[in-house]
């Protein structure tokens, strides 16, 4: 059964013109332009499986839809939106008690490198996976902070850590002086470790004991690779955790992810804007 406008007008006490007057409002430019760029943060928030907040998704409309808008702007706009937040896990701080003689602090948290493959840092963590831990070393450049190599592994021992140099030096040519910078652990002051360094000619650096700040640039890596990916899933074998920590330093870090450090820069546009 219908009922003519006139009938529901009067029934819901509103006026035959604001009826009308709404129907056939044509939406302001402001509205316009706030549709389209609700539609690009939506493909970047999609795209990126929500690892971006509304700073780095600023950077991101401005890099890739030509939109220059606030991050305050952009928040709102999401509130609006009703994007549920990415969850967040505070990372485990590693605290390495050993000491080893000629354990020198080279680095001396000097993190601004002016060029690539002048410091590479480099540290573990322990990821989860179907009930069972298993060991991820990586190492950084620190021009960039870009991703040299990473290693996943059921042990954590100096096998993980010269697998990991090797992988890291194999793809690359590295001048001598290198530094390479980690904590007192021992797979990073045994012999063989040591050796494999000099044959190399590279410099070795180790953080002062108990100063897990000396390696900062890694503890906050892990933080946001925690966060913005192993932390938010179920693994369920070996398998699955190796495919998405592939996925996130190739498929997102290294191309794609914008960092504050690089002015915006993903790690391989600063490398090649420096070359």
């Amino acid at each position: 059964m219908s009922h003519s406008v006139s009938v529901l007008c009067n029934v819901l006490k509103v006026n035959r013109s604001t009826y009308y007057k709404f129907i056939n409002k044509v939406p302001s430019s402001r509205e316009q332009e706030n549709v389209r760029i609700r539609t690009a943060i939506l493909e970047i928030y999609a795209k990126l499986d929500k690892r971006l907040g509304a700073a780095k998704i600023a950077i991101c409309l401005k890099r890739d839809y030509c939109i220059s808008i606030s991050s305050g702007r952009v928040y709102r706009l999401m509130q609006s939106m009703k994007l549920p937040k990415m969850s967040t896990v505070k990372p485990f701080i590693k605290n390495d008690s050993s000491c080893q003689e000629n354990c020198n602090n080279v680095l001396s948290q000097n993190f601004d490198q002016p060029a690539p493959n002048l410091v590479w840092v480099c540290d573990f963590t322990y990821l989860k996976a179907a009930s069972k831990f298993y060991y991820l070393c990586v190492i950084l450049d620190l021009f960039s902070r870009k991703v040299k190599a990473f290693c996943l592994s059921t042990k954590i021992d100096r096998f993980l850590a010269l697998g990991t140099l090797k992988d890291a030096t194999d793809s690359r040519s590295i001048s001598p002086g290198l530094i390479f910078h980690s904590d007192r652990g021992s797979q990073f002051t045994c012999d063989d470790f040591r050796k494999e360094l000099d044959r190399l000619n590279i410099l070795q650096s180790f953080s002062n004991k108990g100063h897990p700040y000396d390696n900062a640039v890694m503890e906050c890596f892990f933080k946001y690779l925690k966060k913005e990916e192993t932390s938010r899933r179920n693994y369920q074998s070996f398998e699955q955790l190796s495919l998405s920590i592939f996925q996130y330093f190739h498929g997102f870090y290294n191309s794609y992810r914008p960092h504050f450090y690089n002015d915006g820069l993903s790690p391989n546009e600063k490398e090649n804007n420096f070359f």
